[in-house]
């Protein structure tokens, strides 16, 4: 692949000119996206972006790289295998954000320290012992880069971890992996149920009624897409007390409507997608790392499937 000619969306010139390589000899364009021309995309041998111009024409493409580990907004765009486009996405520290993002809410059920604030409040001393992160067991549902590393840090403090993927594919830090289809075998047994899926066909409402009905009296964490949640299911299951509370950090609709009943509800919490916000510094260097495997034609570890959407 041969690559000269590089559309960036945004006005990142600084941030690209304190990590180019110093023999990078590619031509770059630096543009807002909502002023992305058609011209622009004539020029350009390789989109950089979180997302699609509304004038992305992949048949003038080799290759697109996406600053965001989900690229469902990119894959939403037909053509991808008839134009032979790459497409790359962003891997830096995601997973260890993720991880602390969702280690900050386990902690603080486990800690009792709602119950201790609302006891300080009424001036009350009363012991309520915590519960140890050993004792507990979560089910991580996506085991690529994210859920590994999740699945890392989680062991490290002694929980019991066990992953769900569709290929079911053995990897290390879970004591097991299960295909999505046998996923209901081993969901009666987690405390807490954590998903980091990717947004595709078939994960969209995977987490629907007939699925959470295996849950038993868990806590979910959803820092992967809120598409890949029935939302109706979720607040079934909070009633029947299949799922004991809800940590939100995606939903389907972003920003969350105000109107929505997820907003009222004390047995969900919500976050406005912030537990592995991009940082632009990582990108970029990342973008940069990706572009000199593909003129040295080494693998692509970042490397979309198309095909899977992941």
């Amino acid at each position: 692949m041969k690559i000269n000619n590089i559309l960036v969306a945004g006005q990142y010139e600084e941030v690209f000119q304190k990590h180019i390589p110093p023999t990078t000899s590619q031509n770059f364009r630096f543009e807002a996206i909502d002023e992305i021309t058609l011209e622009d995309m004539d020029w350009a041998d390789a989109y950089v972006g979180s997302a699609p111009a509304s004038r992305f024409d992949l048949s003038k493409l080799q290759w697109v790289h996406s600053f965001n580990a989900g690229v469902n907004n990119y894959l939403a765009i037909d053509g991808w295998q008839e134009n032979n486009v790459v497409l790359t996405r962003t891997i830096c520290t995601f997973g260890q954000r993720i991880s602390e993002y969702c280690l900050s809410y386990i902690l603080r059920d486990l800690q009792h320290q709602k119950y201790f604030e609302e006891l300080q409040e009424e001036k009350k001393w009363v012991r309520n012992p915590p519960i140890r992160l050993k004792d507990q067991t979560i089910v991580v549902f996506g085991t690529g880069e994210i859920g590994q590393e999740v699945a890392r840090n989680f062991t490290h403090f002694g929980m019991a971890v066990y992953g769900v993927s569709q290929s079911g594919a053995q990897k290390e830090y879970f004591q097991k992996v299960v295909t999505t289809s046998s996923a209901a075998t081993i969901l009666p047994e987690a405390d807490w149920v954590l998903s980091t899926l990717p947004l595709t066909d078939e994960t969209k409402e995977f987490f629907n009624s007939e699925l959470v009905s295996h849950f038993n009296n868990a806590a979910f964490i959803n820092v992967g897409r809120g598409a890949t949640v029935d939302e109706d299911a979720l607040i079934n299951a909070l009633d029947s007390g299949k799922i004991r509370k809800a940590v939100l950090d995606v939903v389907t609709i972003e920003p969350l409507p105000e109107d929505s009943p997820l907003w009222v509800r004390e047995d969900i919490t919500i976050t406005p997608h912030i537990s592995a916000i991009t940082d632009l510094d990582e990108a970029v260097i990342c973008f940069f790392d990706t572009m000199k495997k593909i003129q040295q034609n080494e693998a692509l570890p970042n490397k979309v499937d198309v095909s899977k959407g992941y």
